[in-house]
């Protein structure tokens, strides 16, 4: 039979191996839970990058008890005082709650199998049935642009010729590359849709950018990856859209002077 000193130990002791297992450490008197570790453990594993295993547990406790040693020395300097850390703090604080709040948001109004296939099918629709491989001059008057067709009727090479033009593609012989004529706005979709493989349009064309002489290197069957190679892609896409119509939704609600 225990003795009434030895009683009161065993018993003090049962009743502080729980509270002790629930810290994975202290550091000058303050304890890291263990729960601490547990919801490390569980965010870096969601993201993909490791598993659950004795390693990482061991590796994050590490982590965790640097930190504490670093922050309890911030503290003793006072760094949490500072205007520019509490300006910190308070970015980092709404920015974690209002994340918190959009996921449950998404959470609530997931997307759906069927709008995943209005928004792909709609995407097909809008690429049509061609591509089309496309080079173009784009000069400021439809005067260069005339002297550009003539010097092309002359035999000039519209790869050369398109080292004057004022966009970007100048550098790569005036190249496109492939797309769909959605991709272009309309007076040069309509132009280039209306040539045949290897002809340049014989009138400028003008458009908001200013005139534009196109040549048509080719055209090819669109080809599209199936449904259910993209459906990822999609649905991330539609959930941004989701939530940007949430904000929207937000913004016009609110006062704002």
């Amino acid at each position: 039979m225990l003795k009434p000193a030895r009683l009161l130990l065993a018993l003090t002791a049962m009743v502080a191996a729980p509270a002790f297992a629930q810290n994975v450490a202290t550091v000058n008197g303050k304890p890291i839970p263990a729960a601490r570790v547990d919801a490390m453990v569980k965010q870096v594993v969601a993201q993909g990058g490791q598993q659950d295993s004795p390693q990482l547990r061991e590796m994050i406790k590490k982590d965790l008890i640097g930190r504490e040693v670093l922050i309890q020395e911030a503290d003793k300097q006072g760094f949490a005082a500072k205007p520019e850390v509490k300006a910190a703090l308070e970015n980092a604080r709404q920015t974690i709650i209002i994340n918190a709040m959009l996921q449950d948001y998404v959470k609530k109004h997931p997307v759906t199998d069927a709008e995943i296939k209005a928004a792909y099918d709609e995407h097909k629709a809008s690429r049509g049935e061609k591509e089309y491989h496309a080079r173009h001059i784009l000069v400021g008057t439809e005067k260069e642009a005339q002297d550009i067709i003539a010097k092309l009727k002359a035999g000039g090479k519209f790869e050369e010729l398109a080292k004057v033009s004022k966009d970007s593609s100048a550098n790569n012989g005036g190249d496109l590359d492939w797309a769909s004529p959605g991709n272009y706005v309309k007076p040069f979709s309509d132009a280039m849709v209306a040539l045949k493989d290897g002809q340049y349009t014989d009138k400028p064309v003008q458009s908001q950018f200013g005139w534009h002489v196109i040549k048509l290197d080719g055209t090819r069957p669109v080809k599209l990856p199936a449904l259910e190679e993209v459906k990822g892609q999609v649905a991330e896409a539609l959930t941004q859209r989701k939530v940007a119509a949430y904000r929207d939704e937000l913004f016009k609600k609110a006062k704002i002077q």
